[in-house]
């Protein structure tokens, strides 16, 4: 008889984990060397990263059934301080970030939380999470031990941890929540603060600790984590990476093993393989570890404008579970397998002796032996078939591969073996939206801008104080007759600039996440001779920064305006500057049903390509619960709202170096949509055609099994 050894592993794994419904509860949670312990038992726990603000309420449920089925113990979430506290002292938990909600929708399911408060959080999110108030606190530095920012970061912390123990949601409680991090990557910039980078991690810790959680505190990427928080890897291959715990007394945890990679306009998408991701996990788990989390599990949507600098709307789309929160296979699937398998031996791996046995050059056996219960993780790092003699029986090892032997006998699981077919997501066009409307916006002169003046050019960020991802820096003067030839030479630390002269679109210019340094831009001019010549410079933020030290001190917006005269090498500096937050169908929240009628729409030649331009249309729910999206692939850049609600950035004319958009679907979360006509309103700046937008859905259906794959 063949048996499905995979099968009955998983199986049996779930009997033994009780893989069925019910509330999580756990009362004493501690740790020691080789695991966590929940309840006085051992755990390996898989952990899978769910942010709930990069998804709905309505997707909540779902998303952490998906989990649950796919093996996954634990959701692990950020906090995100810019969304709850928008102002000093006052606190939005409403909507997507009602964090109670989610958290009891995890413990309803039966799965523990793992909530990384931070509160700086980086996370590819606008600011790292910090709310820009801070910026303007006198004398603040963040993340060092600096009062001002002490006080803030502690006052936020315990908001959280006293509205946690308000729904006693703590493991000492009762609750769902086994670990708390506080802080986040902080040894990639500790060295920079000096001695007041050590002080700041010492404070952090006692801070977490004062507040008494009842539960273990973390710290990642922290390898001098003080005791008893402990420290963590963060990484695609924690395995072949981590130097360990900084004490024996603490077990081995990875919280961050990347699934994909976060995607940045004008990159193409990166893609790892279920294969490379279930080698690693293996890896980590025959070297001891005991806590695996995925970043992440399910990506989501940067809605609004949460995304940090040049990141893409689509966050982790090539997670287990993609942006619209679909399955895709065969990641999820190969690493349910996974789960199963290490959860059926867990406790040989977690009580047994371990010893470690060379099988040839490259291969080696990690062997667990508690009495007669043995399991065994054969490993082969070389490119080619290798067979190897274990236990005095021969095993062919794949290339790249660990093979799973729960009874030291057979093997039940390759991490190189697919045993599941691939899917394919489908496309699905629903509806043209061809009946536009627009308003083009209104460009200021510098005899407009009666608001802020300035001699010199403002920093972009600390003028918009983030209301708005647009800045006008306008200027006027009068050429004389000698100045031939005038160019229009800017040079900008913001990610995108738009010339206009006279009301007239000159032209465009814009950076790149990897180049570091202004951009520059040079447009030919018309001028008037003899007259006033209005130049008005749209400088645009695609995000704001997330990481790296001294975040406050950071510089955004124009560095350097000259006009160049070529015949007489004139070079013209200006003094006399006006500004302009926003633009005004922004002031004037046009975006909204709401206020739309503040302004005149027209439906006059709806096809010419015009920058700076809304539209707006409406459009007719879809049938049916497949996620819907948005082919904006005719469009330049700029935001798009459905009923009031941003959708997200769009940026399609940032081609890759294969000269294709980074991302043309977007999002568009059926929350957002009302029963029957919907209002989806477009602001664009470059001159992008809506006639040819379509509205989609999306599903999936099995595909042919690939006979390779990308590591």
């Amino acid at each position: 008889m063949v048996v499905n050894w995979v099968a009955l592993m998983v199986m049996v794994a779930i009997l033994i984990t009780g893989g069925g419904g019910g509330v999580a509860s756990a009362g004493n949670i501690s740790y020691d060397g080789r695991s966590l312990i929940i309840d006085s038992q051992r755990k390996i726990l898989f952990s899978g990263s769910i942010h709930y603000p990069r998804s709905t309420p309505q997707m909540w449920k779902d998303l952490i059934g998906k989990a649950k089925e796919g093996g996954v113990d634990v959701i692990q979430s950020y906090v995100f301080w810019n969304l709850h506290e928008p102002k000093p002292g006052e606190y939005d938990f409403s909507g997507r970030y009602d964090i109670v909600k989610f958290i009891k929708e995890i413990e309803a399911q039966g799965l523990y939380v793992c909530l990384r408060i931070g509160p700086f959080i980086e996370s590819e999110w606008s600011y790292g999470g910090l709310p820009f108030w801070l910026h303007d606190v006198p004398g603040i530095v963040y993340r060092s031990d600096n009062e001002p920012f002490k006080f803030y970061m502690q006052n936020f912390t315990s908001k959280i941890v006293d509205l946690m123990k308000s729904q006693s949601l703590y493991a000492s409680q009762g609750g769902p929540i086994i670990l708390t991090q506080i802080e986040n990557e902080y040894g990639n910039v500790e060295a920079a603060f000096g001695e007041k980078g050590k002080s700041y991690v010492k404070w952090a810790a006692k801070m977490g600790l004062d507040l008494q959680t009842g539960v273990p505190w973390i710290m990642c990427k922290q390898p001098d984590a003080p005791d008893p928080l402990i420290n963590t890897c963060n990484g695609m291959r924690c395995g072949e990476t981590f130097g360990g715990p900084n004490s024996p007394t603490k077990p081995s945890m990875w919280t961050e093993n990347w699934t994909s990679f976060y995607q940045v306009y004008g990159a193409e998408t990166y893609i790892r393989s279920a294969e490379d991701i279930a080698y690693h996990v293996a890896l980590f788990i025959a070297k001891n570890g005991s806590y695996i989390n995925y970043y992440m599990y399910h990506g989501g949507t940067n809605l609004g404008r949460t995304a940090a600098a040049y990141v893409m709307t689509s966050y982790y789309d090539q997670a287990p579970i993609d942006e619209y929160g679909l399955v895709r296979e065969p990641k999820w699937g190969h690493l349910k397998e996974l789960h199963g398998v290490i959860k059926s031996c867990s406790s040989t791996i977690l009580e047994g002796m371990q010893s470690n046995i060379s099988l040839g050059t490259n291969q080696v056996a990690y062997v667990f032996e508690s009495g007669e219960e043995c399991a065994a993780f054969l490993v082969n790092t070389d490119n080619s078939n290798v067979d190897v003699v274990f236990k005095n029986k021969t095993f062919e090892l794949v290339p790249h591969s660990i093979s799973i032997l729960p009874d030291c006998r057979n093997v039940v699981f390759n991490t190189a073996q697919l045993t599941g077919k691939p899917n394919k997501r489908i496309t699905t066009s629903i509806q043209k939206l061809v009946i536009w409307e627009k308003y083009i916006d209104v460009i200021p002169n510098y005899a407009d801008t009666t608001l802020i003046k300035s001699e010199y050019l403002l920093e972009h960020m600390s003028t918009t104080k983030d209301i708005s991802d647009y800045l006008w820096y306008t200027f006027s003067f009068q050429p004389n007759s000698s100045c031939t030839q005038p160019i229009l030479h800017v040079e900008s630390l913001g990610h995108v600039l738009n010339a206009f002269v006279n009301n007239n679109f000159s032209g465009s210019a814009h950076g790149s996440k990897n180049v570091k340094g202004p951009f520059i831009m040079e447009v030919p001019l018309q001028l008037v001779i003899n007259d006033i010549n209005n130049i008005s410079l749209l400088s645009v933020m695609v995000g704001l920064p997330d990481s790296g030290a001294f975040l406050e001190k950071r510089y955004a917006g124009l560095t350097r305006v000259e006009i160049q005269c070529t015949k007489e090498k004139q070079i013209h500096n200006f003094t006399k500057w006006g500004y302009q937050v926003g633009l005004l169908g922004e002031s004037l929240q046009i975006y909204t049903p709401s206020f739309m009628d503040n302004v005149n729409w027209t439906k006059s030649d709806i096809s010419l390509p015009q920058p700076l331009t809304w539209y707006k249309i409406k459009f007719e729910t879809p049938k049916g619960n497949d996620p819907v999206v948005l082919n904006l692939a005719s469009m330049g850049k700029g935001e798009a709202w459905v009923n009031g609600q941003s959708i997200g950035r769009f940026w399609i004319s940032f081609l890759t170096s294969k000269l294709h958009p980074s991302q043309t679907l977007y999002h568009i979360p059926r929350e957002f949509l009302n029963s029957s006509t919907n209002i989806l309103v477009i602001m664009e700046e470059l001159g992008g055609n809506p006639v040819l937008i379509t509205l989609n859905t999306l599903s999936t259906i099995n595909s042919p099994a690939s006979t390779t794959s990308t590591l």
